[in-house]
Parts: C-alpha cells; structure tokens; sequence
C-alpha cells in the first residue's frame, strides 16, 4: 500500500496558492455576470457543478477508490450540497444585477457574521475587539447598500441573503471538518448540487448556438474546480489564521475585473464601503494569528 503524502507546511506556499484560489473565484464572478445575460441561471448552475461533480469525483476515484467516498454522515453532506447550492444560486441571480466588485464585498462579509454566530452556534469564545470588527466589517455593508437610497433597490436582498445563507454553510462546514474528509466532502457537495439542478433543467434548458458561450460556461466550472482545488491546498500548508487576512484580496480581483470587462468603476462611497469591510476583515484574520501565538506560548 502506497502511503499517503502528507503537504509539506509552507506558509509563502499556502499564501500564493490561496491568492491563485482568490483569482479563480474572481475570474468565476467576472464570467458568470457576462454569462447570465445570456442564459437561465439554472442552466449555468447546471454546468458549473456538472464540471466539479466530474473533476473531482473522478480525482477522488482515481486516488482512492469507491473506498475515499465512504461518509457515516450522509445526510449532513447533503445538508452542506443544499446549501452550497442555494449560496451558488443566490450568486448568480445577485452577479446578474449587482456590479462584480460591489457583490464580492458584500459577500466578503460573510467571515464576519460568522464570527459573530459562531459563539452562540459553535461555543468559541469571541471578544470584545472582534465583536467590535464585526460591527465596523456590518457597518462598511450599510455604507455600499446605503438604507433608503434607490442605487440598487430590492437587488440587495440577493447578496444579504447569500450572506445569511453561507453563514450557515461555514458553520455546517467547520463542524463537519472535524470529522470528515475534505475531498469527500467536496464530492458529496458537488454531487448533491448536481441532482438538485438536474431535476428541473428540462424547463429552463436553452439552445446554445455560439461557440463562446459554451466557452464562458466550461470557463465557469474550469475557475471554480480550480480555485476551490486551489483553496483546500493553500489550507494545507498554511495555518487557516494566517490566510484569512488575505482572503479580502478577492475584492480587489473583483474591481479590477468588473472595470476590465464591462468598464465599471465603484463610486466614492462603494468604495468606502469595501475598504472597510477588507480592513476588518484583516484585521480580525491578524487578530486570530496574534491570538494563536500567544495560546502556543503560555
């Protein structure tokens, strides 16, 4: 029997590994916004965990055998592949009205509201300094969505609620991750996002005549195999507080995107917003390495 490799830690490794991961899902947004004029969401949902499902349940099969796939937490898997699907549904139909860098600010601000749940969902101790990140992370949210002004409208409701929705995916995954595989569970994830959008394709397939099309479609799955590949392997060879912190650098992926494809800049206050939702978010990643060290040294 072949023994397993084990990832060599390696910090400025993990680091440029997680930054390709964070161009990967950048490139992800920046292709489904330009696809989604074009076709049903449920369609490009289709494809996009079509082409995961196959990567990796093939990578996995190859490696390990049927033996890799063997879970006794079936039903949480296909708990975590229902909500991974609604958070991919709920991206797509926000990434259809919603500028790309805007959207992936507010979606950034997931990490925050999960601190702030994990202590009531996960018993973690969370203080007062992190509490009050959170609070300047939320704060940033309302400077973008800004109350009461008509720049996006009932739109906001899509990324508020993605926010809400993979909160509670992160939480279902920390837990899940002190007992499950990572690659199963990104099978089982993919799989269940597969025959949940299988099912009612049949009413919204469309013909597709044009080559390019197709080819922002396979460009779609190809980004997000690639960077949720490229994520669990940064993880590996950096510890999760170090990484987070840079994890914020997707908004800036996504500016760059969004004015490089369809010529759109953030105005003054967006972009106030976004600054102060990555600063918080940093600061809190930081804020979790300091913590650490000080733990490993009493």
């Amino acid at each position: 029997m072949t023994p397993q490799r084990v990832p060599v830690p390696s910090p400025w490794r993990g680091f440029l590994l997680l930054v390709a991961a964070m161009l990967c899902f950048a490139v992800l947004d920046t292709t489904t916004k330009s696809a989604m004029a074009q076709v049903p969401t449920l369609m490009a949902l289709w494809v996009l965990f079509l082409i995961q499902a196959l990567v990796t349940n093939s990578f996995v099969l190859m490696r390990r055998g049927v033996a890799g796939l063997r879970t006794q937490r079936l039903k949480l898997h296909v708990l975590r592949g229902c909500l991974l699907t609604a958070v991919q549904g709920l991206a797509f139909l926000s990434l259809r009205y919603l500028p790309v860098g805007e959207f992936t600010a507010l979606a950034m601000t997931t990490p925050l509201l999960v601190t702030l749940l994990a202590a009531r969902v996960l018993g973690e101790h969370v203080s007062p300094l992190r509490l009050l990140l959170v609070f300047g992370g939320l704060a940033g949210t309302l400077v973008i969505v800004r109350p009461g002004g008509d720049s996006m409208g009932w739109v906001l409701a899509l990324p508020l609620g993605l926010v809400l929705v993979n909160a509670a995916y992160q939480l279902l995954t920390s837990r899940m991750a002190r007992t499950e595989d990572a690659v199963a569970t990104l099978c089982y994830t993919t799989l269940t996002g597969l025959l949940i959008t299988s099912v009612p394709l049949a009413w919204y397939w469309v013909p597709i005549a044009e080559p390019g099309l197709w080819l922002q479609l396979l460009l779609m799955g190809a980004a997000a195999t690639a960077g949720n590949l490229l994520f669990i392997l940064a993880f590996e060879r950096a510890p999760a507080a170090t990484l987070m912190p840079y994890m914020y650098l997707q908004i800036g992926f996504g500016i760059f995107g969004g004015w490089l494809i369809f010529q759109h800049v953030p105005d003054t206050q967006s972009v106030l917003g976004m600054a102060l939702i990555a600063l918080c978010g940093m600061a809190g990643g930081y804020l979790t390495l300091y913590e650490k060290r000080l733990r490993s040294a009493a």
